[in-house]
């Protein structure tokens, strides 16, 4: 998607409604800076006000992906072409994000080990190498569970019975047992327990 011709097309049609973004950005519940990062294409409308945008500028979502008003002969086609290409940009997302799980992943060990390492053999007062071990701890657990929660939203897991691909639950991705990228879970189409895999695509 061109988010530049996107932007132009938001600039055109708010304008075309009397609308300043100011007053369009209250309509939607949101800050007149967003309506500008749209309209200079830093940036795309998040999903949530997506619908209550194009209603407010009067054309449909298609359009609005298009950054034109599409013609009915076109529409099919041009439909299709956006929701392979969301499809495309979700895989991508959802790549990036593993990776960054990684790396929260390995500082957070390599801040733990170092804060254990300081508060073993540098010579301190008892409640300060407390306060630095529980302060480790502390930073180890958060990106954990933050590491579990890219774990949980990036991709799909793939059930080795049925080969059903789905998101589970944040609660099971914390219980299940794993190895790497593959957990021990039920699949909610054939509730049958099995080690699935990590998977990008839906399909």
């Amino acid at each position: 998607m061109d988010q530049l011709k996107i932007g132009r097309f938001i600039s055109k049609r708010r304008k075309s409604q009397g609308l300043t973004q100011a007053r369009l950005a209250e309509q939607l519940g949101i800050t007149d800076r967003a309506v500008s990062k749209w309209e200079t294409g830093r940036s795309l409308p998040d999903v949530s006000v997506m619908l209550e945008l194009c209603g407010i500028l009067k054309i449909t979502v298609n359009d609005l992906l298009c950054g034109e008003v599409v013609s009915m002969e076109k529409y099919n086609e041009t439909t299709e072409k956006n929701l392979l290409e969301m499809v495309k940009q979700k895989e991508e997302a959802d790549k990036r994000l593993l990776s960054v799980e990684i790396v929260i992943c390995v500082i957070s060990s390599v801040f733990l080990l170092t804060v254990l390492l300081t508060a073993v053999f540098i010579n301190m007062q008892d409640w300060l190498r407390l306060l630095l071990i529980g302060v480790g701890s502390v930073a180890f657990v958060v990106g954990c569970l933050f590491s579990l929660r890219i774990e949980q939203v990036a991709g799909y897991y793939e059930c080795k019975e049925c080969g059903h691909r789905y998101v589970p639950t944040y609660l099971n991705v914390n219980i299940a047992p794993h190895m790497g990228r593959k957990r021990y879970m039920k699949c909610p189409q054939c509730q049958k327990k099995s080690w699935q895999k990590k998977v990008i695509s839906k399909e």
